[in-house]
């Protein structure tokens, strides 16, 4: 395995986005500000094969969630609410200030795709532009759970178990925790680099990383879909123009229709299935960057006459 590093050229920090909460964070590349936000059970080090193209366009910003990779894992509380969706985008609203960009546009992947979905909808004159990467709604994904859905997802009713079971079985073997999980995919290992692959079983083995993961889903089987439910009682809609990209060989393409379900949220949508799995930035990193630069580097004038 080569020890080259994955981001060369990127600088670490790590940004105070709360009190005893740290976020760590990667910056490399110039140009306007673009926020990389990462799923489970990863890191930032999902975004190292597209990383390099995108700095040549954006000050690329990659952070660690709240209670993932090298990022601070603080106890949950008993309503979750300290890794609620809102609390997780104020982390990475914080970090993105400290930096100085008080607008910026957003790809997400997974967990920081629905972290993204709610900083745009809580912080609207924060985001320009946002990529989010195989998920429906997390809302609507629940609502519509059928056993082919449950039996693919099973992670998302497992994790959500009262604490500490889920916990002690994933400490017990974090690093098969994370081949079985991804490995498990359509596309199997084969898609990982093995730095990468060994940053991720690194990080999931660090205390507090299974509490912290656990407590992610809590909270979204919970207190995130009161916030949802109450953006749509409300009616309040994403008005950020939204592109979403989705696995064509992945559980969201087999039981969603994902741009009927983010048109359900959004004003202005478009997006198409990819030829990969679930991992979108390492199975597929040249379809997305095809799909995905021409959008963020998009000028609001571009569509005018």
């Amino acid at each position: 395995m080569t020890t080259e590093p994955l981001f060369p050229g990127f600088r670490a920090q790590t940004i105070d986005a709360a009190p005893g909460v740290g976020i760590h964070t990667i910056i490399g590349g110039k140009g306007p500000p673009l926020l990389l936000l990462h799923g489970h059970p990863q890191t930032h080090a999902i975004w190292h094969k597209v990383a390099p193209e995108l700095a040549r366009h954006f000050t690329v910003v990659a952070c660690d969630l709240r209670g993932y990779g090298d990022s601070s894992k603080p106890p949950g509380t008993e309503d979750h609410a300290n890794y609620s969706k809102r609390t997780m985008a104020g982390d990475v609203l914080a970090v993105m200030r400290e930096l100085g960009f008080g607008r910026f546009s957003i790809l997400a992947h997974d967990r920081g795709a629905r972290v993204a979905h709610r900083l745009a909808a809580d912080h609207p004159d924060a985001v320009q532009r946002m990529v989010l990467l195989d998920i429906a709604p997390t809302l609507a994904m629940y609502e519509q759970t059928t056993e082919a859905f449950a039996r693919a997802y099973w992670h998302w009713f497992f994790l959500i178990q009262r604490a500490p079971l889920p916990e002690r079985l994933i400490e017990a073997d974090p690093q098969a925790y994370v081949t079985d999980v991804m490995g498990s995919r359509s596309a199997g290992l084969a898609p990982f680099d093995p730095r990468a692959l060994a940053e991720y079983q690194r990080c999931l083995a660090i205390p507090g990383t299974a509490h912290g993961i656990c407590e992610d889903y809590r909270a979204s089987a919970g207190i995130d879909l009161e916030h949802d439910r109450a953006d749509r009682q409300a009616g309040r809609r994403l008005a950020v123009p939204l592109r979403v990209l989705w696995g064509r060989q992945g559980v969201v393409e087999r039981c969603f229709v994902p741009l009927d379900e983010w048109r359900a949220v959004a004003d202005d949508v478009s997006g198409e299935a990819l030829p990969c799995g679930h991992y979108i930035p390492e199975e597929a990193p040249d379809a997305l960057l095809a799909r995905a630069l021409p959008f963020l580097t998009e000028r609001p004038d571009d569509h005018q006459p």
